[in-house]
């Protein structure tokens, strides 16, 4: 049962989880959740037929839909309805003027985990609901019977690409280059930091077109008289030259006489021809334009460092910018679809604690690898992962449960790579995933020496025999590779021993130790320990490496 723990991964449905976690323990929320990003409204909106899958969450995915009655987005469906408050009529509303569809599963899947973030929101909590314009105007709606309409505050747009067309394809719509950001507050008091943006050129030209000399500060002058009187206000005032004057009839010094006197032995009065004084205002004192409900200036990840090969990845300066406005150090950030935790290592950079939920080990074990790269001084001990299986009766039921987050819990643990990624499905020709190892060839000298050698992974979540050692010995010759090793879920027979021994054994040429060619363990060997006999190894990394990154450390905004 996962119990609230901040800094914590937690492996999991997030329903379940958010449902055992305090009222009130979360200062700010940010959820990015599969969208229906490459589906027109045409297929979203198409009525299903109850043949499809029971709902579920694949990351890389978009694959929420109805099932066949009795499946789980049914039972959701009926569990919200039946609360019969606004946000069940909203729900059945929907469902009553759109049909069965893959759009109403979504939200009928979304309804729920709305509701638990609420719960589970401090009174001074927000929440940033990041989707796209396919699904937005529903997920809004939604919001509004869940938080209250009084509490929305704004929908952001986020411009996440210059330019996108399909006419080549025969598309006939403009570029679709924007995500909306859905914000709303839980209530009045939510908290607050004002961020600022550079001025634009054209602004800074025209507005700050003086230059001090000397230092070369751009700086605007500024009348220093006032429509109303307040103080020490109607004083003669003698400029450098002796010339004194008056304000302007009919207005009113702005400031009192000392005042004058402190921007005078500051150097901040300017005189016109006439000896009337006007005020310095420089540009860098200035702290730029208040950032605006249109972002154009964080650009999607692309090809930069930054990069981790997760395709819904988004930059992490998007994710700074929304916790630097909407929470304090020490706040509590919650992702609950974290993905490849760009939510988690902003607000780890930041100084804020954080959790992190995601329905996929892949995406569990990248964001642990992640934190470990980017701060190795914080996780030197690890990252705790609150689901992941304990012992063997654990590691059991997720392969029952779940065959393929089996398959890449077991490789994770082993330290390789699942091949194929989320998408992986169906027929594996028994290579679930690789590592590698440094080898010498002996027929080469020097650096040149040094190669690769593969390890191949097979995954086995149900019952195993001989046969599939002899699928993976003939994977690990058609691949080339040096070693292959099967996970089974319970301990091998005598006659898949023998056939694993039958395979011989790899000789090592870098260090000359022999190892057996083929390896056969088990989920509860994997729990307790046990690893692959084989080289030691310097491998490339797992994930692309994050760049590594101080806490503490903000920069100004840019809008």
């Amino acid at each position: 049962m996962p119990s609230f723990s901040p800094n914590t991964l937690y492996y999991g449905d997030n329903l379940t989880v958010l449902r055992n976690f305090p009222p009130e323990c979360v200062d700010l929320v940010y959820l990015d959740p599969p969208f229906n990003s490459n589906r027109s409204y045409t297929v979203l909106l198409k009525e299903s037929k109850g043949t499809e899958s029971e709902a579920q969450i694949q990351a890389f995915e978009d694959t929420w839909h109805w099932g066949k009655p009795g499946t789980t987005t049914h039972e959701i469906f009926h569990e919200v309805v039946s609360r019969g408050d606004e946000v069940g009529r909203m729900l059945g509303a929907f469902v009553e003027a759109l049909g069965y569809n893959d759009g109403t599963a979504y939200l009928t899947m979304m309804t729920p985990r709305l509701v638990e973030l609420r719960r589970v929101m401090k009174s001074t909590g927000s929440i940033y609901l990041h989707c796209d314009p396919t699904a937005s105007h529903y997920l809004k709606a939604m919001m509004d019977a869940v938080f209250g309409a009084v509490n929305f505050k704004n929908e952001i747009i986020w411009k996440r690409t210059t330019a996108h067309s399909d006419v080549g394809q025969g598309a006939r719509h403009y570029g679709r280059i924007h995500d909306a950001l859905l914000f709303y507050s839980k209530s009045r008091d939510s908290k607050w930091t004002t961020q600022y943006g550079d001025y634009a050129q054209e602004y800074v030209d025209s507005h700050y077109r003086h230059v001090e000399e000397g230092t070369g500060r751009r700086y605007q002058s500024v009348d220093l008289t006032a429509a109303k009187p307040g103080g020490d206000t109607e004083y003669p005032w003698t400029g450098p030259d002796g010339r004194t004057v008056m304000p302007y009839k009919g207005r009113f010094w702005a400031f009192s006489r000392s005042k004058m006197e402190q921007f005078e032995r500051a150097g901040k009065l300017v005189y016109t021809r006439t000896g009337m004084p006007r005020r310095k205002v420089y540009l860098d004192e200035m702290p730029g334009i208040p950032l605006q409900s249109i972002w154009t200036d964080i650009h999607r990840v692309g090809g930069s460092r930054e990069r981790l090969g997760y395709p819904t990845q988004k930059p992490q300066a998007l994710l700074e910018r929304i916790i630097q406005v909407s929470s304090n150090p020490g706040d509590v950030i919650l992702d609950p679809f974290c993905g490849c935790g760009t939510a988690v290592a902003a607000a780890h950079k930041l100084g804020r604690k954080w959790i992190g939920i995601d329905v996929t080990f892949l995406a569990v074990d990248l964001i642990r690898n992640r934190l470990a790269t980017t701060f190795p001084e914080d996780f030197r001990d690890g990252i705790e992962v609150d689901g992941e299986p304990a012992d063997e009766a654990a590691a059991l039921a997720l392969a029952e449960r779940d065959k393929f987050q089996f398959q890449f819990w077991a490789v994770a643990k082993l330290g390789g790579t699942s091949r194929g990624g989320q998408n992986k499905k169906g027929a594996d020709q028994g290579v679930d995933g690789v590592l590698a190892f440094p080898e010498m060839d002996p027929k080469k000298s020097g650096a040149e020496a040094i190669e690769y050698r593969q390890v191949i992974i097979s995954v086995k979540g149900g019952a195993t025999g001989p046969s599939h050692v002899r699928d993976l010995i003939g994977a690990v010759q058609n691949e080339k590779a040096a070693l292959g090793v099967l996970v089974a879920v319970r301990t091998p027979t005598r006659a898949m021993e023998q056939a694993a021994i039958s395979a011989g054994a790899y000789r090592c040429h870098y260090d000359g130790r022999t190892y057996p060619r083929i390896q056969i363990l088990t989920a509860g060997q994997i729990v307790g320990g046990q690893r692959i006999d084989m080289p030691s190894r310097q491998l490339p990394p797992q994930y692309t490496p994050a760049p590594r990154a101080q806490r503490g450390r903000q920069k100004r905004m840019g809008v």
